[in-house]
């Protein structure tokens, strides 16, 4: 063996492990070797032009998604935090429109491996794309264009610690986050490099890499001068059992919160700098709701159920101190519904006459119930800590919420006229801001690490999703956020979606 690898040509060099052939070659550039990762039935292929700095890559392969592993991939054996970036393009037409061309980080080359990248698809979808365990489904954050040209030209991932996002620059402006981003693990050394699939078992396609970088990424915040910007990302993320899809609705620069779903499902409403904000659940730009006088808007909002009227939780002049108000969600003057200030919209009851409302008080804060006409108030919990986030169940019935009257932040739920309080979950997680879905299956909420006290912001937190029936937990997706993610009811009127928006602290020298 020894003398038929040494007769072979310097700038070629073939072995065989676990059954898949490897090739190193000297002419990959800053990449080691390449390999079709998976089954395929067509061997990829990759040339290096060092005088353009291009990598054209061919691959085969059924799909690189969910469960399947079939692509060609040229990559790099390395550790610690990194970034990658490229130009990509399609240099052929192609023949199925989700063809994909991916920077990709991979724990192994094993099919099945833990990975995450980001992925052009022929049809111009680009997507951060993630399998944080062996074997385990993909999931992934999804930017959509109508076609290719409206996609981004080049791509960056960055890996700091756990944490991996995507950047993106159309036509030559500078990268900039997407709005993608996930937390997982990598355990060092890993793979990092390009990969294609041509999403066709009995094809190959073709993708060009171009102004290719790797580079080391210095500890986040290592420079005490370096103050991190904040990028706030509205999301949906698809209920699906067999694919946690996540859309990318719009992101920007800045900070912006709280989602409401309309009621024919097709816009959501968030509010951004003291104003109340509307924006196509398919993406768009977002565009000012009219609220007349009112002012210093906040993230406590929603919609009645019958979707005609928009409760607001604002100042007016005059009237200092945030108190809830009513305007026709087409916009309009606001109506005064809670009189004492420090109130804040949680929460409808289904027949559209009652709002929840919370209010603190030294040392915690307890909710209360009043007629949309105004008028007494009345208190539903007493408590000397935090009753918060109250939520009517869609029959009236229950009203859900979370406490910590246990000696930790639960969800709890009581009866719409206060009575019978009733613990749900019991965990070590901190848990907040619970909404009821509107089948009344489910509950959704966001947990903190046991040790994080309050509703603080900008904290790793998991949304997570109780099902009624059982009561049993699962996770639905990690994320950067706390309050300001999904403070009010978030979900769409058929079940089937959730809103959140999700937080990204970036360094000034990753931008």
């Amino acid at each position: 063996m020894r003398r038929l690898l040494t007769s072979l040509p310097a700038s070629l060099l073939m072995f065989f492990v676990g059954g898949s052939a490897f090739v190193h070659a000297q002419s990959l550039g800053i990449f080691e070797g390449h390999s079709d990762v998976g089954s395929v039935l067509h061997p990829g292929s990759v040339s290096f032009d060092a005088a353009h700095g291009t990598y054209t890559v061919t691959g085969s392969g059924e799909n690189m998604w969910v469960a399947k592993d079939a692509f060609q991939f040229v990559w790099k054996k390395t550790s610690g935090d990194l970034s990658l970036a490229a130009d990509i393009r399609f240099p052929h037409a192609g023949t199925n429109p989700h063809r994909k061309a991916a920077l990709l980080l991979r724990q192994s080359l094993d099919a099945g491996s833990a990975y995450t990248d980001a992925a052009l698809h022929g049809v111009g979808l680009t997507a951060l794309q993630f399998r944080k365990e062996q074997g385990a489904m993909t999931a992934d954050v999804e930017l959509n264009f109508d076609k290719i040209e409206d996609a981004p030209t080049r791509f960056r991932i960055e890996k700091r610690g756990d944490n991996f996002t995507m950047f993106v620059s159309f036509h030559g402006e500078p990268l900039h986050p997407a709005g993608a981003t996930t937390r997982m693990h990598l355990e060092g050394p890993f793979y990092v490099g390009l990969g294609v699939c041509s999403h066709d078992k009995d094809l190959s396609e073709t993708a060009v890499f171009s102004n290719v970088v790797l580079e080391p990424l210095a500890p986040e915040n290592a420079s005490a001068a370096s103050k991190p910007d904040l990028y706030s990302s509205l999301q949906t993320i698809a209920l699906s059992p067999s694919a946690r899809n996540q859309d990318m609705v719009f992101a920007t620069q800045g900070h912006f919160e709280a989602p409401n779903w309309t009621r024919d499902g097709k816009s959501l409403i968030f509010d951004q700098g003291g104003r109340i904000m509307t924006v196509p659940a398919t993406g768009g730009t977002p565009q000012p709701i009219n609220v007349g006088q009112a002012t210093a808007c906040n993230g406590s909002h929603g919609l009645s159920p019958d979707g005609k009227w928009l409760a607001i939780t604002c100042n007016t002049p005059g009237a200092p101190g945030a108190r809830v108000y009513i305007v026709p969600l087409g916009g309009g003057e606001p109506r005064m519904v809670t009189q004492n200030p420090s109130s804040y919209f949680h929460s409808w009851s289904p027949d559209g006459k009652t709002i929840a409302f919370a209010r603190p008080h030294p040392g915690g804060g307890d909710f209360w119930s009043i007629s949309v006409d105004g008028g007494p108030e009345t208190r539903l919990t007493t408590t000397t800590g935090i009753s918060d986030d109250p939520d009517y169940s869609p029959d009236g019935q229950y009203i859900y919420f979370n406490s910590d009257r246990s000696g930790s932040m639960q969800i709890w739920r009581i009866h719409a006229d206060g009575s019978n309080p009733e613990q749900i979950t019991s965990d070590e997680r901190q848990n907040w801001t619970p909404h009821p879905s509107p089948d009344g299956k489910w509950i959704v909420f966001i947990s903190y690490d046991k040790g994080v006290m309050g509703h603080p912001a900008n904290k790793e937190i998991s949304l997570r999703l109780m099902s009624l029936s059982d009561r049993k937990i699962s996770d639905l997706v990690d994320l950067l956020g706390g309050s300001g993610t999904m403070n009010v009811p978030s979900w769409a009127p058929d079940s089937s979606h959730l809103a959140y928006v999700s937080y990204e602290l970036v360094d000034a020298a990753a931008k």
